[in-house]
């Protein structure tokens, strides 16, 4: 049966346009979990999505795809963000073709670790014709801080909502704040897709974990994935790590 949040999710499905061009020799075609998505497309879970992988697997390249072919600036923002440094982005996004739920209007907003700095920027640049600008000051505070008030401002009520790497500038205590707020917006009826290499953040019970690899894109078990192993063998035993990193004295 199905539930009524996967009927009333945001975001059904993205898959290629029929009529896309796409070179299938260009580095970003050739990662194995973007080619899935070029070949079967990719269905979008209710709830929050965590794409986990090695660096290279292709994790920052499918959220960033995900964000432009939703209409969000790459970069991060909302659909009106309008600020650029440089483009890194592949051409993924608009070559995809996003299957919405209709009926009701969802929020989205992107947030990019990476890139904070230019969205900071942005954001402070604009004029509020309310009052001051509530994202002044961004700027002052450290990046944990400023990526925790985003995430407070922005991501609100019932929406479509991306990350990439979102825990690179938290704390351990800030981490699980934000797994906190990731469960409240999943509560709110919200989808939430992060790109992540936490540990912490994919315990969030509930969610739906997807592995990317040599083999694609497939679902999995919070129990399975190789940074939870990875981090229990480290944490258990760093020397056993450390021994084959260290120069002999």
């Amino acid at each position: 049966m199905t539930s009524r949040s996967a009927e009333s999710r945001p975001i059904r499905r993205v898959e290629l346009h029929a009529d896309a061009l796409i070179d299938r020799s260009a580095w970003w075609a050739r990662i194995p979990a973007v080619r899935a998505v070029l070949d079967h497309g990719l269905n979008i879970p209710a709830g929050v999505t965590f794409l986990v992988g090695e660096n290279g697997s292709g994790k920052s390249t499918l959220v960033e795809a995900l964000a432009t072919a939703h209409g969000l600036n790459p970069e991060g923002g909302s659909r009106d963000a309008m600020h650029s440094t440089r483009a890194t982005e592949s051409p993924l996004g608009a070559a995809l073709r996003v299957i919405r739920t209709p009926g009701r209007r969802a929020n989205a907003y992107f947030l990019r670790a990476e890139t904070t700095h230019g969205l900071y920027t942005y954001l402070e640049s604009l004029e509020s014709l309310t009052g001051p600008n509530p994202d002044a000051g961004l700027h002052d505070q450290s990046h944990g801080e400023g990526f925790l008030e985003i995430l407070e401002r922005k991501f609100r009520g019932y929406g479509f909502y991306l990350m990439d790497e979102p825990e690179a500038p938290l704390s351990f205590t800030s981490t699980l704040g934000l797994l906190s707020r990731l469960d409240e917006l999943r509560a709110a009826g919200s989808q939430v897709v992060v790109a992540t290499h936490s540990p912490l953040l994919t315990a969030l019970p509930g969610a739906t974990v997807l592995e990317l690899g040599a083999h694609g894109i497939r679902r999995t078990q919070w129990a399975d994935l190789d940074i939870v192993s990875h981090w229990r063998g480290f944490l258990d035993s760093p020397q056993a790590y450390l021994r084959h990193l260290q120069s002999p004295s």
